[in-house]
């Protein structure tokens, strides 16, 4: 019975290895081809045989590797969930604040801004400044998103 199915899979890999070809057309486009009948004016393509290595097994933990138990890891995360709720509560308030100096800042009017692109330049950093507080929200609510 092995010798057999040996012989089948001796005869398959033959099978599953065909033959290539590169054709190149007048407009310079390029097409590969195991289809000898589309091969005219194609070059052979000397291919090595295709590699079979099996996937590795899937390794076993030592005996020492260090794990928590389940009440540990709640414990971490929702002390995480926590954390990152009052990170995302301050960044909120900054971000209001921000927002707030930036309205005051676009209502003031220097004198010697006679030109706008100076105003926008005065104002280029509290712009900055509330970009930089939407991104952290929006990064702080995506890590609360994947905490358990």
């Amino acid at each position: 019975m092995r010798i057999l199915l040996l012989m089948v899979l001796v005869f398959a890999v033959q099978v599953a290895h065909a033959e290539m070809w590169k054709c190149v057309d007048q407009d310079g486009n390029t097409r590969y081809t195991n289809v000898k009948a589309d091969t005219k004016g194609c070059k052979a393509l000397n291919l090595e045989p295709i590699n079979t290595v099996p996937a590795p097994r899937a390794q076993q933990k030592p005996a020492n590797f260090p794990s928590v138990n389940s009440d540990t890891q709640r414990r971490r995360d929702a002390d995480r969930r926590r954390i990152l709720e009052q990170e995302l509560t301050q960044e909120q308030q900054q971000l209001e604040l921000a927002k707030k100096q930036l309205v005051e800042q676009k209502d003031l009017r220097l004198g010697n801004e006679k030109n706008y692109a100076r105003v926008e330049e005065r104002l280029r950093p509290y712009e900055a400044k509330v970009r930089l507080h939407e991104s952290n929200i929006e990064s702080l609510r995506k890590e609360l998103s994947n905490v358990r």
